[in-house]
This record gives C-alpha cells, sequence and structure tokens, in this order.
C-alpha cells in the first residue's frame, strides 16, 4: 500500500508538467525559453531555501550544482525551447525516451538489473506517446525536437543521479539546493543570450507564479520524494503522463481535436506506465513452506 501511495504521489509531478506547454503558450511571453527557465526556477529555490534554513557542505556543493544544471538548467532551457518551437504534445513526444534512458543508466550507475519487462515498458511508452501526439496533424521543427531530445538524456541523467546521491538531509532541503542551483545557472545564460523582457501583463505574471509554485516547487519535492523511494525505472515511467496530459489540456481547454489513433495511443501509454511499475515489483513465490532446520 505505501507503494502504491508513493507511485500516486509522484505520478502527480508528471500530470502537472504537462500544463507547462499550455502555460508556456498562452500565458508567456514569446521568444524568452531561458529567462522563463530562470523566472520558473529561482524563485522557486529561494522560497523553498527560507523555509529548509540549510546550505550544502564540502562535495555537497559541487554535486548540487551539477544537479540543478541537469534537472534545471539545461532540462528547462530546452523544455521551454522546445515548447515554443512545437505544438505541446511533440515537445514532450521526444521527452518519451527518459524511461528507456534511464533504464541503462541506472543499471551502468546504481547497478540495477535490466528488466526485459523495463525495456518493453519504455518502447511500449514511447510508441504509445508518437501515437498520440503524431495523430493529429502536426508540422514538426528539428530544432524543437532536438531540444526535446537533449532535455530528456538532461532529466534522465539527473534523475539517476539523484538516487544515487541522498544527503543526510530533509528532502525539502536537497529539493531547494537543487532548485536554486539550477536557477543561479540560468540567470547569466538569459542576460547573455536574451533581449531584456517587455512588461509583464497579468497573465504573464499568473504564468510564472504558476510555474515557479505549482510547476516547480511543489511538484520537484514531490518527484524528488518518489526518486528516492521508487526504483529509478519505475518512476521515470511516469515521465509518459506528462504528454498524455499536455495532450488532454489541449483537447479540452483548447479544442484541439482528439483522434482515434490519439485515443489508442493514450490506453498504450497507460498501459506502459502500469507496465513500468509492475516490472519493478519484486518477485515472491510461496509454493510451499519450506521446513525448518535447526542445528547445535
Amino acid at each position: 500500500m505505501t507503494r502504491k501511495i508513493d507511485i500516486a504521489t509522484t505520478a502527480i509531478a508528471p500530470l502537472v508538467w504537462g500544463s507547462t506547454y499550455f502555460v508556456t503558450t498562452e500565458f508567456l511571453p514569446a521568444g524568452y525559453p531561458i529567462t522563463m527557465a530562470a523566472l520558473r526556477a529561482l524563485p522557486a529555490g529561494l522560497l523553498l531555501l527560507v523555509l529548509s534554513r540549510q546550505l550544502p557542505q564540502g562535495l555537497w556543493w559541487a554535486r548540487v550544482f551539477l544537479l540543478g544544471a541537469l534537472n534545471f538548467t539545461l532540462f528547462w532551457s530546452l523544455l521551454f525551447v522546445a515548447a515554443y518551437r512545437l505544438p505541446g504534445g511533440v515537445a514532450a513526444t521526444v521527452g518519451a525516451v527518459q524511461p528507456l534512458i534511464v533504464v541503462f543508466l541506472a543499471s551502468f550507475a546504481l547497478g540495477t538489473t535490466i528488466k526485459v519487462t523495463s525495456i518493453a515498458a519504455a518502447l511500449m511508452g514511447i510508441v504509445g506517446v508518437g501515437i498520440l501526439v503524431l495523430g493529429g496533424e502536426n508540422v514538426l521543427d528539428p530544432v524543437g525536437l532536438l531540444a526535446g531530445l537533449g532535455g530528456a538524456v538532461s532529466m534522465g541523467t539527473g534523475t539517476v543521479l539523484t538516487r544515487r546521491w541522498q544527503p543526510p538531509v530533509p528532502l525539502l532541503t536537497f529539493t531547494s539546493w537543487q532548485l536554486t542551483a539550477g536557477g543561479v545557472l540560468l540567470v547569466p545564460l538569459a542576460v547573455l543570450l536574451e533581449p531584456p523582457l517587455p512588461p509583464f501583463e497579468t497573465r504573464n505574471l499568473l504564468g510564472i507564479t504558476y510555474l515557479g509554485i505549482v510547476g516547480a516547487a511543489l511538484t520537484y519535492f514531490l518527484w524528488f520524494r518518489g526518486v528516492a523511494r521508487i526504483e529509478p525505472g519505475a518512476v521515470s515511467a511516469l515521465g509518459f503522463l506528462s504528454p498524455l496530459s499536455a495532450v488532454l489540456i489541449g483537447w479540452v481547454v483548447l479544442g484541439q481535436a482528439l483522434t482515434a489513433w490519439q485515443v489508442t495511443g493514450a490506453a498504450i501509454v497507460l498501459i506502459a506506465v502500469s507496465l513500468g511499475q509492475v516490472s519493478q515489483w519484486p518477485i515472491r513465490l510461496t509454493l510451499s513452506k519450506p521446513a525448518v532446520h535447526t542445528s547445535n
């Protein structure tokens, strides 16, 4: 039961992340991917840092900045580029390779066993997401596709290292460290690579606030909690829920068409997510009760 609760709680994060594409295109000023990523990460990280009131020590400074770069600086920059250049679901499609990346990286870095069911779940998820998204009429932008793929590699590596490096501090503190580090690294990139922001409208402020508080501080706390408690392959498979959420939001909120192929893809995605969890369950055989032997 505890594991099911952990899975359900962790699943909230990718479901919310699916709304990133809708919020980016409908609420944020266009053409500022890195600046938007910085505004999403740094305020949320500083808020959690104030609550936790603890800084890294020694080697953890380097580790935290590496994790911040992978999980936020690179991932979010590329995510926003993909979100600006691709339809919402398509931007999430390339990210569907992340669970497959995690399976192999976890085997290398954590010594976990590569299971056939884990590979099957990852491949099924990729197929399902592809059908889900490409079942609609979408034009694929090469730069957006490369950005989505790079983001998947970055986040996959960050997920595995986050599981490997668990500091002796509360999860809220660990989350605040990573968000703040990622935001600090994003600020100079935004200043150097992008023009000054135009005056914000109310909708811009609402979008940034939502992405920072709900889409960053809350969801990454839940995600890192899941990374610490659930097997890497299982937690990564939950990421398939993000493109599913993005497509459903586009259908419900924006009135985008939902074809029969996309419904089929959605069903495959849900099966892949379920298989990703089942593949990590320990196998217990209880054929008969063994005899108890004692020795003197």
